[in-house]
């Protein structure tokens, strides 16, 4: 076992501590600011990005107070915040700019954990602080959805949106219905529309729950839902390998050690009173205050998430396993090159949207960041669906004709849907992400020979299928042939020839990297 000393306020308070070690620490003044935050989650995004924000707006003495997480998964990670003293380390490790970035630094913004299952009424005492006054959460995309079962008397209620609604109704008694009293609600999972859609289901359970009008009116004139869009790559603990050599380079133990990208972005979209009250959290251009945060989800969505999702199954056939092996893969890094700027870009008509695709592909190459390809193909069809489709009609809508390499990215997904690659992680033990949305073109696999006649029938029926893919693809024109010619290629010849041949005949500004 480690003889360094372990991660806790006194460590940090300790004179001689801050010379001895090479981390950005908080001032230890910064540790007894008062808490006006509670926040639903304790895990990785909300410690890399939310409370890193939180943190450098008390560093400049502009919100000063600190974060209450509140967990409930089990994952026992309230218990190690609360053994640190709220603190962690943030290991910041990228290219920016093509320069290098790492710094270690020290988020003091935590004061302590809760588990919603074991201290409810702890979290109740929360909503009587009269300090409060903003709500952060992150409970996965499933988190914010209406639980036909839940009460308001269960000591917790069951979903996330039950428990929010049962700390409102405390808060809101508590302080006789005083909208002064009101609070601002962050979501952060990544939905469209959280904001709306959290108080949709909120102001549902009201009237289920029969907490009343007076409950139900705080609500409308006390309390703001807030959009929002987050965008930072944290891949939380370090990788096995790693654990020794940081705790050797921190000097102390951190049990807690989260590691992120240095890009960072957080827009919330609120009305201008809103706007007002959240101001002392910006700090930099990292969080941005909007009317409408549309415009940021959209170019996210559709250019970080879309070129994620168009070449994870080409890059998997191809044997590449992170998102890092990819990008820098001489062949799958100019494919990649292409889909985002050639084929991605010019069907993105938001502002900043060009810097931005370059500023994504740069980190894709982020050496640091051990980003798994396999776990991208989670809910893949759902993703196709959303993230990539819109780009391929709107550029065939554009131009004439289908873009060639994101026609190859979907005949790739197609064939990965095959199977070969999960059977063989399966055998091996591995977890393979589930995807339920493609069971109907696992089934035309099964149907369906391995003849080029058969390839041309899956293509038709699968492209066809709008219950997919939000349209009639096979509309579009030239995609079914260029669809069906690729899986041919690829079922014949190997998803990597198929790629350099496409490469090959690339008549793309981008297709090869500079």
């Amino acid at each position: 076992m480690s003889t360094r000393p372990a991660l806790n306020a006194r460590l940090v308070r300790a004179r001689d501590f801050a010379a001895s070690v090479p981390v950005n620490l908080p001032d230890p003044s910064l540790l007894t600011l008062p808490e006006r935050i509670a926040q639903f989650g304790t895990g990785a995004l909300l410690r890399g990005l939310v409370d890193y924000i939180v943190d450098a707006a008390n560093r400049e003495r502009k919100f000063n107070g600190r974060v209450v997480a509140i967990g409930s998964t089990g994952s026992g990670r309230d218990d190690l915040v609360n053994a640190q003293d709220g603190l962690y380390t943030l290991l910041i490790e990228g290219v920016e700019n093509g320069k290098t970035v790492r710094e270690h630094r020290v988020i003091g913004a935590v004061s302590r954990a809760l588990s919603a299952t074991a201290e409810w009424k702890a979290v109740l005492d929360v909503a009587r602080n009269p300090d409060i006054e903003i709500i952060f959460s992150n409970t996965t995309e499933v988190g914010i959805v209406l639980d036909d079962g839940d009460l308001p008397e269960l000591n917790p209620p069951r979903s996330f949106p039950g428990k929010l609604t049962r700390f409102l109704y405390e808060r809101a008694r508590t302080f006789d219905y005083d909208v002064a009293r009101g609070v601002t609600v962050l979501p952060c999972e990544l939905i469209e529309q959280n904001g709306a859609k959290l108080r949709e289901i909120v102001l549902l359970l009201v009237t289920r729950w029969g907490l009343g009008d007076k409950f139900s009116q705080w609500i409308e004139e006390g309390v703001s839902f807030c959009d929002t869009l987050v965008d930072r790559i944290v891949s939380g603990a370090p990788r096995a390998q790693r654990s020794t050599e940081v705790e050797e380079e921190l000097g102390y133990r951190d049990e807690l050690v989260t590691v992120c990208e240095p890009y960072r972005l957080l827009a919330i979209g609120a009305d201008s009173r809103t706007r007002s009250r959240l101001a002392p959290l910006v700090t930099d251009n990292s969080v941005i205050l909007t009317g409408d945060v549309t415009p940021y989800r959209e170019r996210k969505v559709r250019i970080l998430n879309g070129a994620h999702t168009a070449m994870v199954s080409l890059a998997l056939l191809c044997g590449c396993e992170t998102v890092f092996d990819a990008a820098t893969d001489t062949d799958v890094g100019r494919f990649l090159r292409e889909v985002v700027l050639d084929e991605i870009l010019p069907t993105v008509d938001v502002p900043g949207a060009e810097q931005f695709a370059r500023e994504v592909l740069e980190r894709f190459s982020n050496p640091y960041i051990a980003h798994s390809l396999m776990d991208i193909t989670l809910h893949g069809t759902t993703k196709v669906r959303v993230r990539v489709v819109p780009s391929i009609v709107s550029y065939a809508n554009s131009h004439g004709h289908p873009p060639a390499a994101l026609s190859l990215g979907f005949a790739a997904f197609l064939f990965f849907l095959r199977g070969e690659i999960q059977s063989q992680r399966t055998a091996a033990g591995l977890a393979v992400p589930p995807d339920d949305a493609a069971a109907r073109i696992r089934i035309a696999w099964k149907r369906f020979g391995d003849s080029d006649e058969s390839f041309a029938e899956l293509t038709r029926e699968v492209c066809g299928d709008s219950t997919l893919w939000g349209a009639d693809l096979g509309k579009v024109p030239g995609f079914f042939e260029t669809i069906t010619e690729q899986l041919s290629s690829i079922a014949r010849n190997g998803a990597r020839a198929t790629l350099v041949s496409h490469l090959a005949g690339s008549v793309h500004a981008h297709g090869v990297l500079s």
